[in-house]
C-alpha cells in the first residue's frame, strides 16, 4: 500500500476533475465539500485590491479550514481557481449563453488560471501551493464555437473557463504552459510530494 491508514484524507470539494485526479493516483479519501460563499469572499478580496493569486489561496484555506474543522483527525484537501484575462477574473458560467459570451472574450487571448491548494490539519494550515498554468485560445471560428457549445451541453457550466481540457476543450487552445493537473484543478505532483513528507504516502 502506497497510503498509510491515518490520517484520514478528505477533499473538501464538490469537484469531479479533482475527484478523478486523486482516485486515478490510487489515494483513499473521502469527499466533503465546504459551504463556502466564493462570490461573496471574491468580492471582498477585490474591493481590498488583493491579487488572484492571495484570492485563490484564500478560497482554499477557506474550504479547508471549515472541512477540518469538523474533522479534527484528518487530513483535509481545499483547492480553488480562478481564470484571470487581461486583468479580468472569470467565474463558472452560469449557462450556455455566459459560457459563449466567456469564450468569446478568451477567443485568441492569453489567459492564466491561477490554481491553489492547501492542506489543513485541525486547526492548523499545514501546506500550501499556487500553481499558475498559462493557456492561449486559438482564433476559432463561430461555427466552430457553436458546434462545441452543442457537443458539451451543460457541461461548459462546470468549470471556470467554460471547457474541460481532458475532453473536447483541448480543442479550443493552441499553446498550453504549465502543470497539466493544476490546469484540471488540483496541482498534484506538489501535493503528492507534500503527503509523502508528511507520512501520508509511503516515501
Amino acid at each position: 500500500m502506497l497510503q498509510r491508514s491515518e490520517p484520514r484524507l478528505i477533499l473538501a470539494s464538490a469537484s469531479l476533475s479533482r475527484r478523478t485526479l486523486l482516485a486515478a493516483a490510487g489515494l483513499q479519501f473521502e469527499v466533503v465539500p465546504a459551504p463556502v460563499d466564493e462570490a461573496e469572499i471574491k468580492r471582498a478580496a477585490r474591493a481590498a485590491g488583493m491579487s488572484a493569486a492571495d484570492t485563490a489561496l484564500a478560497l482554499a484555506d477557506r474550504k479547508a479550514s471549515h472541512v477540518a474543522g469538523c474533522n479534527q483527525d484528518a487530513l483535509v484537501i481545499g483547492a480553488d481557481q480562478i481564470l484571470v484575462c487581461e486583468g479580468a477574473w472569470f467565474d463558472k458560467p452560469a449557462d450556455r449563453e455566459a459560457a459563449r459570451g466567456q469564450l468569446n472574450a478568451l477567443r485568441g487571448h492569453s489567459h492564466t488560471l491561477t490554481t491553489g491548494v492547501v492542506c489543513h490539519l485541525g486547526n492548523t494550515r499545514v501546506w500550501y501551493h499556487l500553481a499558475e498554468p498559462f493557456l492561449t485560445m486559438r482564433h476559432f471560428s463561430d461555427i466552430f464555437l457553436e458546434s462545441y457549445l452543442r457537443a458539451e451541453g451543460e457541461a461548459v457550466t462546470s468549470t471556470v473557463g467554460a471547457y474541460r481540457l481532458e475532453g473536447l476543450g483541448v480543442h479550443l487552445f493552441e499553446r498550453i504552459e504549465g502543470d497539466y493537473a493544476a490546469i484540471l484543478g488540483l496541482p498534484l505532483l506538489p501535493l503528492l510530494g507534500f503527503l509523502r513528507q508528511h507520512g501520508v504516502l509511503v516515501g
